[in-house]
């Protein structure tokens, strides 16, 4: 009997009863929303698991049908998402005021960074009906200039057979003048929630709608586990190449690398990354490009050695220096990207004036108990960052196009005489700029969103608020947020200074429930969510002694919010 789409989707009950679709050792398997719904006497059904919803067939469909299939449920799942999906008109004193964050739903990892066609295209992992890690939709966010962004539709949903548990994270290419999609597809099998990995693609020639293609690589090479993601694709002058973050059967990260003429079949190449040892159980998020002719490979390892004893969490994120090969890529020379508490998957694209522009999620994996929660959205994402190659190592400097956002410059004079300092400077959107003296001994501390006369629960007699230290006896910049908010994950971060450094040039933006810090011109950067009361609009400066030396004065701006619409 030939199986048609129409009494398929007619036999399951209608296209409103179809929720999900898989295929598992050539059996497909349909989950339904009522089981009752089905014509069980017009299908060839293999099996029935009533606690899961689902029909296993035992006749195999034509791939027309199924992908055709992947369209009705496409179609039920924009129309689920459309209420989430729209810019939240909704506020709440948490939510960000010019970083990107979701309307509704828990947003991740950003994907598919790129330029094309005159604008700068964003994608991120986004679950629209719940604050959880669950079946990953693509938003798409359209902008000229990195800053200001509007919604587009939908990209990629979860709705075929290689992804219905989750469109998760990939990168963009631009190939024959066509914006193409390369992410892995997530599937879970049955009541013990079988891992199913393909790498897929999808493809666009006018950067909007876009059509699956479906999996380029349908299964792990040998020798690694399910846990194979994250594609990132380039050209090296010769041919393409594919990076993905693996893990070991013998639960080791590595870099998975294929090789391929036409961007479609790829050929694999083996893995790489021996060179830096046994450095966590799984990588993630790889991405690979040039910045003044010095190839960089980012990469999120789990797992890996812990840079400071203040670093707790088992992910983290840094970059290697990288050396193209035949057959693979060296890795060496180790280095954190970013030193602070929520800083994960970054990506980059290529600017217009061949410039290399970053951002990443401003969060991790296994935080989610955060006060936004009660207005039904979860995380952001960074400011856009731009990179330069400088004395051997990466420097991150926001982007020159968030000046754009300044309000008028403002001068705040520090009286060298006071022990303490406090300044309502009436916002928690705020750039400040200003040079920070590292005392020979003794010790200094900003404290940001803070709260006049409020006292932090760890520390009695200190202001509140985000506690950044300057301390010269252990010559350490030292982040504290125990007194946010939310407290899940680490409290507190720090930074070895080097003994020739005098001085720290420091640039500070802040959002309404975030602090990035650039740190000797972007040498260091230090990423955290903080979370703080409505009225924690204070700027707070204490010393240990009236000698210690504090910086003479500080610019700042108010920012204005920036549109995601």
């Amino acid at each position: 009997m030939e199986i048609t789409l129409t009494g398929l989707v007619d036999t399951c009950g209608g296209t409103d009863n179809v929720r999900r679709v898989l295929r598992h050792q050539e059996k497909v398997i349909i989950e339904l929303s009522a089981l009752e719904r089905v014509n069980q006497d017009a299908l060839p059904i293999h099996a029935v698991d009533v606690s899961l919803r689902q029909i296993t067939l035992d006749q195999p469909i034509d791939e027309g049908v199924l992908a055709a299939l992947g369209r009705v449920i496409d179609h039920n799942l924009r129309e689920q998402a459309a209420p989430f999906y729209s810019p939240s008109q909704k506020t709440d004193f948490h939510r960000p005021g010019w970083h990107i964050n979701p309307p509704q739903g828990l947003l991740n990892d950003p994907n598919g960074f790129i330029y094309f066609q005159g604008h700068y295209h964003l994608f991120y992992q986004w679950y629209p009906f719940a604050c959880e890690h669950k079946d990953k939709f693509w938003v798409h966010l359209i902008s000229p200039d990195g800053v200001q962004w509007h919604t587009a539709p939908l990209g990629l949903t979860p709705s075929d057979w290689y992804d219905s548990h989750g469109v998760f994270s990939g990168h963009a290419m631009v190939m024959n003048d066509a914006l193409w999609l390369y992410y892995t597809g997530n599937t879970r099998i049955g009541p013990e929630r079988l891992r199913q990995t393909t790498q897929c693609v999808a493809r666009s020639s006018d950067g909007i709608h876009f059509e699956k293609l479906g999996p380029v690589i349908d299964a792990p090479p040998a020798g690694v586990t399910e846990h194979i993601r994250d594609p990132k694709v380039i050209h090296d002058g010769q041919h393409y190449r594919m990076l993905l973050g693996a893990q070991r059967e013998d639960k080791i990260g590595r870099l998975a690398q294929y090789s391929s003429t036409d961007g479609l079949t790829w050929h694999y190449d083996g893995l790489s990354g021996d060179s830096l040892g046994e450095h966590g159980y799984m990588w993630e998020c790889p991405d690979l490009f040039q910045l003044n002719e010095q190839w960089v490979c980012i990469l999120c390892p789990q797992g890996s050695p812990s840079p400071t004893p203040d670093h707790h969490v088992p992910h983290h994120n840094g970059y290697a220096t990288a050396t193209l090969e035949a057959d693979g890529i060296r890795l060496d020379n180790w280095q954190v990207l970013d030193h602070g508490f929520d800083f994960y998957a970054p990506q980059t694209a290529q600017t217009p004036d061949n410039k290399r522009m970053l951002i990443a999620w401003m969060g991790l994996p296994d935080e989610v108990e955060q006060p936004s929660l009660s207005a039904g959205w979860l995380h952001q994402l960074t400011c856009p960052r731009e990179l330069h190659w400088e004395n051997g190592q990466m420097y991150q400097r926001p982007a020159t196009a968030l000046q754009s956002l300044r309000g008028p410059q403002q001068l705040l004079v520090i009286n060298p005489e006071c022990h303490s300092t406090t300044v309502d400077l009436g916002t928690k959107q705020f750039e400040l700029n200003t040079t920070l003296p590292i005392p020979a001994s003794g010790h200094y501390t900003l404290y940001f969103h803070s709260r006049s006369g409020m006292i932090t629960p760890a520390s009695s007699g200190k202001p509140s608020g985000c506690a950044l230290t300057i301390n010269g006896d252990s010559r350490t910049l030292i982040l504290d947020r125990s007194a946010s908010l939310a407290t899940e994950g680490d409290t507190r971060r720090s930074i070895h200074l080097p003994e020739q450094l005098e001085e720290l040039p420091l640039q500070v933006l802040a959002d309404t429930s975030s602090l990035e810090f650039f740190i000797a011109g972007g040498q260091w950067t230090m990423t955290s969510r903080y979370f703080s009361a409505v009225d924690a609009t204070f700027l707070a400066l204490t010393r240990d002694h009236n000698d210690t030396p504090l910086p003479k004065q500080m610019d700042w701006y108010a920012l204005k919010n920036a549109s995601v619409r």
